[in-house]
């Protein structure tokens, strides 16, 4: 995303996120990516606190083990989309730019 243009965040945690998010009092992230398996919590299990803390932002899910039922949970709980790793540039710029605009 830096090389792209857009300032970033890094969280070594889904916890580590919700911790900074609940410190801050303030939803800053525009844009938020998200591996499906994590150590702890996953990023499903973590856009489902979001989601009913009401602090869910746009967010993009990546995984290596993409299936069609996933894909399905994902954006039926109003996630933008599941890349599939290695992501593609391309597919990644297109969806920032959708939701970010321009860097």
């Amino acid at each position: 995303m830096r090389s792209l243009g857009w300032p970033t965040r890094t969280f070594d945690s889904a916890q580590s996120y919700l911790q900074w998010l609940l410190a801050a009092h303030d939803n800053e992230t525009g844009c938020l990516i998200s591996d499906v398996r994590m150590p702890g919590m996953s990023g499903i299990e973590m856009f489902d606190h979001l989601l009913a803390l009401g602090a869910a932002p746009p967010t993009l899910f990546m995984t290596a083990f993409r299936t069609d039922a996933l894909r399905a949970q994902v954006t039926a709980m109003g996630a933008l989309a599941l890349l599939e790793k290695p992501v593609d540039v391309v597919v990644l710029e297109h969806h920032l730019t959708r939701v970010l605009g321009a860097p």
